[in-house]
């Protein structure tokens, strides 16, 4: 199996990296600063799980062919157009793309572009950052990938060959039969962690010890769920219970949102925050609270545009 990764950063150069390792057909397809950078160092990676250093392929758009079996998308929202343009060589053939990206209104774009059955669900959880100098720095042990074909047919038997590789890396993988219910289990709590700790500039523990705090929490959460539920996925007992944990424990947990706003870089509202606000306004639903939380990250946008956005840190 041939895989090509778009990007080597945080994520797509931490699953790929580890994939490459294990001996499985990876190439990053790169900008030519990025590709200078692997080409001079490898991909580099400090984990818990284990410290990697490698030389790895690369390719850059220009040069791209089609003679991939599967393109590993791990993009931000907000550069999709731009990045479907660059895989689209590859999307030829039989080659199919696994999206790691946030939210969930990025299927119906790589849909129309590359028809259902060549567009895989897919989700990951990692934390994990890129250093200046191109490290890739895994910040806990959690490196997990859910995958799944969204229609039948051979789609099926291509998406258990990638799992097949994914295994081959020593991370945790899930070939999932019901790929459409995790992503809305996933959408529901990232929505509420990025909408609730940008609101509030605060963490998870912040939050709850502040007045209003734990309402605030209940009516973002509560309205997901709905939401989610209106759309046919209702959370299974196992989502719920990881929800109400995560979001309502007092601990030091921020959405990867938070850390873009703070370090003044764009942010995915309208892809998460407005993906929910909007279905909470088709559904009749409470949308107060996503309200304030979509109009807070429009403002911040609009105060970065203007360039009156300073970095914290």
């Amino acid at each position: 199996m041939k895989v090509l990764v778009l990007g080597a950063g945080a994520i797509g150069g931490y699953f790929g990296g580890r994939m490459a390792a294990a001996g499985v057909d990876v190439t990053f397809l790169v900008r030519p600063g990025r590709r200078v950078q692997l080409e001079r160092d490898g991909i580099v990676i400090e984990s818990p799980m284990g410290n990697l250093k490698m030389p790895v392929k690369t390719v850059e758009a220009a040069a791209l062919k089609p003679e991939y079996d599967i393109v590993l998308l791990t993009c931000k929202s907000y550069d999709l157009v731009s990045a479907m343009d660059a895989i689209a060589p590859a999307m030829q053939g039989n080659c199919a793309v696994v999206p790691m990206l946030n939210g969930m209104s990025h299927f119906e774009v790589l849909d129309e572009r590359f028809g259902r059955g060549n567009v895989f669900g897919g989700l990951c959880a990692i934390m994990s950052t890129m250093k200046k100098d191109g490290t890739i720095v895994q910040l806990g042990p959690l490196h997990r990938i859910v995958i799944g074909a969204r229609t039948g047919g051979d789609a099926i038997a291509r998406c258990e060959a990638f799992a097949e590789a994914l295994v081959k890396s020593k991370v945790e993988v899930e070939h999932s039969p019901r790929i459409d219910q995790d992503l809305w289990e996933k959408v529901v709590f990232l929505s509420a962690a990025a909408g609730l700790t940008c609101l509030f500039r605060a963490n998870i523990a912040e939050i709850m010890a502040a007045a209003g705090g734990p309402e605030a929490v209940d009516l973002f959460l509560n309205t997901n769920m709905e939401i989610s539920a209106h759309e046919g996925f209702p959370l299974r007992p196992a989502a719920v219970e990881f929800c109400n944990l995560r979001l309502k424990t007092p601990s030091a947990l921020t959405a990867s949102m938070l850390r873009d706003l703070e370090s003044g870089n764009a942010v995915e509202s309208d892809h998460i925050v407005g993906f929910m606000l909007n279905l909470a306004r088709k559904h009749c639903l409470d949308d107060t609270i996503h309200s304030i939380a979509f109009t807070h990250l429009k403002a911040y946008e609009n105060r970065r545009a203007a360039g009156r956005v300073v970095a914290i840190g």
